[in-house]
């Protein structure tokens, strides 16, 4: 595919109806929430189209099962063939949201006043799902090594008692993009085991890896690592659906699976809409050409936002991301009067995620998502450097 394939112009994106492109005011680049500028795979756009040719508006059934057995067959595959991850799709659910997965995950397996180790910088709905539930959380903080983002288990001694039940990973994390190696994640799995900690995996990234890195799912590593894991995954963020809501929570044995059960019927969970099912179907089993082909894309545009800010703004610190297409900006020697979140919208009229969501104290910090046109991309380049610079004067 050539980028002229899936490249959409900004009239079009604006005209859209979605939170990206109507959350600031016409003037202002949006940067923030994790979706792509890029117009859908065609098996998807094909699937979709069907369903409204025939008006397949009913509950949906495939081969006289539940729709979302389908569902489960295509994860199981789709994980066989990228990650040579085996696992029985009998041991996976569907959700319509991975934050729902997460919740869940977290009332399921732990009581108010457990604790909940959390990597941070994270996603704002991870430290939302702990603290709103009555959990104690328990950080554990990506350290900005000079070459990458790295954790050290060892902070968490003296942290962790008998009451800490959960580790919530972030594999790739958001929104340092890193990917974690063997080692890595083989020292979470010890460290659970150690402590009869349940694995709480997010890995909606797994699929936006840039070469020569692999993402390796924690529960593909062994089967007593895999006992204690729930991996939630998605079609969502590598394929650009998030608005069709469809997900998977997969549980590394029978057991885990019951005992989340026994807290979280079923019946609770909810059920998947039919436009979900298809496109995840479709995006898993068809549409490989389509993702090879964004990812070449995504590599390019990361390449430029770390060269451009490296060659004129040096004082923005970034790492070039491993994974995901969301780069993590610290912007702490700008020496800015605000917010670097406010000063970018009010003085480059672009619009980025705010550090503070991620961790509270890090105003200085920014995540810019470049997944857009190359034209969009760089005209949001310039104005960030016009800002600095006028800022300087």
């Amino acid at each position: 595919m050539k980028p002229s394939d899936f490249e959409l112009p900004i009239d079009y994106l604006r005209s859209r109806r979605n939170n990206k492109w109507h959350m600031h005011p016409d003037d202002v680049i949006p940067a923030f929430v994790a979706e792509m500028d890029f117009a859908v795979a065609p098996p998807i756009k094909a699937a979709v189209e069907k369903i409204v040719a025939q008006q397949d508006y009913g509950y949906p059934k495939r081969i006289g099962e539940r729709a979302e057995r389908d569902v489960c067959d295509a994860f199981a595959r789709h994980m066989k063939r990228r990650f040579n991850w085996e696992t029985p799709a009998e041991q996976a659910i569907c959700v319509a949201d991975l934050v729902q997965g997460t919740f869940a995950s977290v009332l399921a397996f732990s009581d108010p006043g457990d604790g909940v180790i959390l990597q941070v910088p994270n996603y704002p709905p991870f430290r939302e799902s702990i603290t709103s539930t009555e959990r104690k959380l328990i950080p554990l903080k990506m350290h900005d090594t000079g070459e990458r983002f790295a954790h050290d288990l060892a902070e968490l001694k003296g942290l962790v008692d008998a009451k800490t039940k959960i580790f919530l990973l972030c594999s790739p994390q958001n929104p340092t993009g890193r990917v974690f190696s063997k080692h890595e994640l083989e020292a979470i799995g010890r460290y659970a085991i150690d402590h009869d900690l349940i694995i709480v995996s997010d890995e909606i990234h797994a699929d936006l890896v840039y070469a020569p890195l692999k993402h390796i799912p924690i529960a593909s590593l062994s089967p007593e690592i895999a006992a204690r894991t729930v991996t939630l995954t998605s079609a969502t963020k590598s394929f650009n659906i998030p608005g069709l809501r469809c997900g998977v929570m997969h549980f590394g044995s029978p057991e885990l699976m019951a005992r989340f059960h026994k807290r979280m019927p079923q019946r609770l969970m909810g059920q998947l809409n039919i436009t979900g099912i298809d496109a995840t179907i479709a995006a898993w089993e068809e549409g490989r050409p389509w993702l090879d082909a964004v990812l070449a894309y995504l590599a390019a545009s990361r390449d430029r936002v770390v060269d451009v800010l490296a060659k004129e703004i040096p004082a923005i610190r970034v790492i070039k991301p491993e994974a995901t297409y969301l780069a993590w900006l610290n912007c702490e020697r700008l020496d800015l009067k605000s917010t670097a979140y406010d000063f970018f919208l009010e003085h480059a009229k672009v619009g980025f995620s705010a550090g503070e969501t991620f961790e509270p104290d890090h105003t200085q910090f920014v995540r810019l998502n470049f997944a857009t046109s190359t034209k969009i991309l760089d005209g949001m380049l310039e104005r960030m450097v016009a800002a600095v610079r006028q800022n300087r004067r």
